[in-house]
């Protein structure tokens, strides 16, 4: 199992390495400067040389990199070239608020998604099943960030109500403070759950048809006991992929949805730091994003060796 463990961490290596020159580079490629922002294009060319120069901006693009990974490896991502403030003091205080958000998403995801699914599979072709894969289809085509204004739109226009949009500090409120993610997290859990609920049904139906599970139901065994305890776990391994892929959509779509419900987290403040060209936040916001999904598949892997023993041999 260690070997098996230190083989993972050494493939997820190089993908670090290779996400941090995209993360370092594309920001690069957004039409607009920086300096010129920071002057509102009412300055000379001698100053904006100045402050290229003074934001370490004006040296080539590969020793920009190779100086910013060697701070990276020290767990310095820099500073906001608007703020002067550090990137790590500014990600501690907004990387809780997104990780509440992410697992609240991620706890409707997994609830709902499987939950669905195995009623979806024991009652196949029925009513229930009907409207769950119809459900399912519903969550797949509506974006999250469509699902949300139409959320906030409607029952402003029909009923007058609208959600609480001044955000309440944990040490204000801490009830407040959780009930306020509950109708971000339940929108960008539902298109996650969708994903879910139409694996889990699938890979619970060919489960259930295996002669083993015909043993089972020639035993006598209750209905209960054949599908979460004899299929469940084998049908549960493709889903634990989709769990993984569904960490990324939902740190996707918490850039949008924190933006919409006024949730000052790292989404929003990765929307501020684009609009404002601010390259090391932008880099900073990024490479945890990524450094987050890799060790979410690390973890998935993980997993796949302690469901099924076989895959790490």
């Amino acid at each position: 199992m260690r070997r098996y463990v230190f083989r993972r961490f050494i493939v997820a290596v190089p993908s670090l390495l290779i996400a941090s020159l995209i993360v370092f580079t594309l920001p690069r490629l957004i039409p607009g400067d920086v300096v010129q922002l920071m002057f509102e294009e009412k300055s000379y060319a001698k100053d904006i040389e100045e402050m290229r120069a003074k934001l370490g901006l004006d040296r080539p693009i590969a020793v920009q990199y190779v100086e910013w990974l060697g701070r990276v490896v020290r767990g310095d991502l820099g500073e906001s070239l608007w703020t002067r403030q550090s990137v790590v003091d500014e990600l501690g205080r907004r990387l809780p608020v997104t990780a509440l958000l992410g697992f609240e998403a991620l706890a409707v995801a997994i609830l709902i998604g499987v939950s669905i699914g195995i009623i979806a599979a024991v009652r196949q072709d029925g009513p229930l099943d009907f409207v769950a894969r119809s459900a399912a289809i519903l969550g797949l085509s509506i974006p999250a960030f469509v699902m949300a204004i139409v959320i906030i739109l409607l029952p402003a226009i029909w009923w007058g109500w609208s959600p609480v949009s001044t955000f309440v500090r944990f040490s204000d409120d801490p009830a407040a403070y959780a009930r306020q993610f509950a109708l971000p997290a339940t929108i960008l859990g539902i298109a996650s759950a969708a994903a879910i609920m139409r694996l889990t049904r699938g890979m619970l139906l060919e489960v259930l048809r295996q002669d083993y599970v015909r043993t089972a139901w020639a035993k006598g065994l209750r209905e209960r006991t054949v599908v979460l305890k004899h299929s469940l776990k084998n049908a549960v391994i493709p889903v634990v992929t989709v769990l993984g892929l569904q960490v990324a959509q939902i740190a996707g779509g918490a850039v949008i949805v924190e933006t919409i419900f006024g949730i000052p987290g790292m989404g929003q403040f990765l929307v501020e730091a684009i609009l404002q060209r601010d390259y090391p936040v932008i880099q900073g916001i990024n490479l945890l994003i990524v450094m987050i999904i890799v060790a979410t598949n690390l973890a998935v892997d993980l997993t796949y060796a302690l469901l099924d023993p076989r895959i790490r041999y």
